[in-house]
Parts: C-alpha cells; structure tokens; sequence
C-alpha cells in the first residue's frame, strides 16, 4: 500500500475525524482555515481518492458526499504490514516494534493477540 501523498492525508484526516459524510466545499472550507487550497485542488484530489478506492461517494443534490472505505486504524495497519514487508526477518523487525512500545500499548496487543488465538479456535 502506498502512503497517501499530503493533499490527500489531509482529506483523509478530516474525514476519519469528522465520521460522516462530507462534500469537497466542506473539506476545502475547513483546510482553507489553516491554508488557502483551492476548490478545483480539492475536488481533483478527493476524485483521485475515490478513483484509488479510498473513497465511496454519493449524489446530494449536484454535489457528491464522499466517505471513506476503510478506517483510519486499518490504514495505519496495512502500513506496518508494508513496513515488515520491507524486512528480511520478520520476527526480528516485529521484536525491535515491540520493545519500542510502551507498556499499555504491549498490554493491547497482548490482548489482540489472545482475541485473534480465541476468534481462530472458534472458526477451525
């Protein structure tokens, strides 16, 4: 998966953070509040977003809502799996993203883990 460019992180965040649906001129209204951007910017890369799959979008009117497929967690997810991708070995880069973790965040994914171990038990 490749990381999305900044124009389209942009878009993006705003509508993980905002979880509705939302049209290019509220997108373009609440970035141009920190940065001018054009209208014509903002449609042409939120098209491209929706052409990558990022994006589902539907008729309001003449304009289009857009919302995103996927959420901001499996975005972040599939790119650590990319990032191990990018490893010879594996366990070694899995053992190195561990012990960077701090302690809540090895007891969550202790927790997955034993979730997943029940969900595959479940599902044989």
């Amino acid at each position: 998966m490749r990381r999305l460019g900044d124009l389209e992180a942009e878009i993006m965040d705003r509508l993980w953070t905002w979880n509705r649906p939302a049209t290019v001129r509220d997108i373009v209204d609440d970035i141009n509040k920190t940065r001018p951007v054009a209208y014509t910017t903002v449609m042409t890369v939120t098209n491209i977003l929706y052409s990558k799959g990022w994006l589902l979008r539907g008729k309001q009117g003449r304009a289009w809502l857009y919302t995103p497929v996927r959420s901001r967690e499996a975005y972040s997810a599939a790119l650590m799996g990319d990032g191990l991708e990018e490893s010879k070995d594996r366990r070694a880069a899995l053992v190195h993203f561990v012990e960077n973790m701090s302690d809540e965040e090895q007891a969550a994914l202790r927790k997955a883990l034993r979730n997943v171990g029940r969900q595959d038990k479940a599902n044989p």
